[in-house]
């Protein structure tokens, strides 16, 4: 039986932080505005970039005034998704704006030199939140014991770790510099839509984590009919279905962006980490060491028996996410901010059965067994 997280053992609790300044929480080696040599990262992004508190007034549906790619965009295929518009961009299916930030991405990422870059990369809803929570801990551990005054119980995980194409989309990629290595980042991109300089590089780690397809459109549907329609309007949860099987959704097709990276990790498994979201719940702990591992920092031997692979997994855990003051006020977002609160649901395995019907199913799992044979992935329902 795999190992799971006890509930029925304490969860950490905030504590209640007197006003600071950036620095005093931060280790006391690091220096804002800059990277110190010896700098160990992870830090949370937040206390050391200097990010708009504010989105421009526009959506992510819509080209920024400044875009200098609005004309290439302009040009690219469309579809409507939910009453707004999408635009294929090699092969893939984006919101207006998210396009613009990929384009800069390809054409402007800078890899630290000598590595340093881990990468994380999902799929929207598919464990995104968690994965960024996880990583941090347990890569930032050293500094940010997740038993004393972590982080992540004053920041919401998505103030922890950077979206990249958020933040070259906002024309903040300088913010990235500012991170001392490792860097920790964050994208939705498909593995073909990465520059060549992450999606190759041997220096770069990537930690990819996949949903079973079913309940990935079902809290994809929850997500973006709470905040991304507009005038009161609602759309059914078969519109949405319908929309993801013909690939016509955010990041589409999902298919391609699973073989890409499952794919990826085949021939690079020492570069490219593969998760699926449900085993990483049915054993947390087991999750926390497969990471610390794989990016190269395995847990000691004083840090297993003082308990802290299952200290960092409660820490992470959405029942202990959800109920800190962090996650239930305020907005997260380079470019375009949502509410905290809208990033924390059930996270559960299964939940798809209570919207969908047999049928509705079994059209689905035809989708994943037709575009996945031959892969070697395959999902359980």
């Amino acid at each position: 039986m795999q190992r799971q997280v006890s509930r029925s053992q304490p969860q950490p609790t905030a504590s209640k932080h007197l006003p600071c300044t950036v620095t005093d929480r931060l280790p006391r080696t690091a220096m804002v505005g800059g990277v110190e040599e010896g700098v160990v990262g992870p830090v949370p992004f937040k206390d050391l970039a200097v990010v708009q508190d504010e989105d421009d007034g526009q959506d992510m549906f819509s080209p920024r005034e400044d875009d200098e790619y609005a004309g290439i965009i302009s040009a690219l295929p469309s579809a409507t998704y939910q009453f707004r518009g999408l635009r294929q961009y090699q092969g893939v299916w984006m919101l207006h704006r998210t396009v613009s930030g990929v384009i800069s991405v390809q054409r402007r990422f800078t890899p630290r030199p000598g590595g340093g870059d881990v990468l994380l990369a999902t799929q929207p809803k598919c464990g995104t939140t968690w994965v960024k929570a996880l990583s941090f801990a347990t890569m930032a551990r050293a500094a940010y014991p997740p038993s004393g005054d972590h982080p992540l119980l004053r920041l919401n995980p998505h103030e922890c770790v950077p979206s990249m194409e958020g933040l070259f989309g906002a024309g903040q990629e300088a913010q990235l510099e500012v991170l001392p290595s490792p860097r920790l980042m964050h994208t939705h991109m498909h593995h073909a839509l990465l520059p060549p300089s992450l999606a190759h590089n041997p220096d770069c780690k990537i930690v990819y984590v996949c949903r079973e397809p079913k309940d990935m459109m079902v809290s994809l549907w929850h997500f973006t009919k709470g905040v991304m329609t507009t005038g009161g309007r609602t759309y059914p949860f078969s519109d949405a279905l319908e929309w993801t099987c013909e690939g016509k959704s955010p990041y589409g097709p999902f298919w391609d962006h699973l073989l890409g990276y499952w794919r990826a990790s085949k021939a690079s498994p020492d570069r490219v980490l593969f998760l699926k979201y449900e085993e990483m719940l049915a054993d947390q702990v087991g999750t926390a060491r497969e990471l610390a591992r794989f990016l190269g920092v395995p847990f000691t031997a004083a840090e297993e028996a003082a308990g802290l692979p299952l200290d960092i997994a409660k820490l992470c855990s959405i029942d202990t996410m959800r109920g800190l003051e962090a996650n239930k006020t305020g907005k997260s977002g380079q470019f375009v901010k949502f509410p905290n609160e809208s990033f924390f649901r059930k996270g559960v395995v299964g939940d798809w059965v209570n919207h969908m019907t047999p049928e509705m199913a079994r059209n689905v799992d035809a989708v994943v067994e037709e575009k996945l044979r031959g892969s070697g992935l395959t999902f359980t329902s």
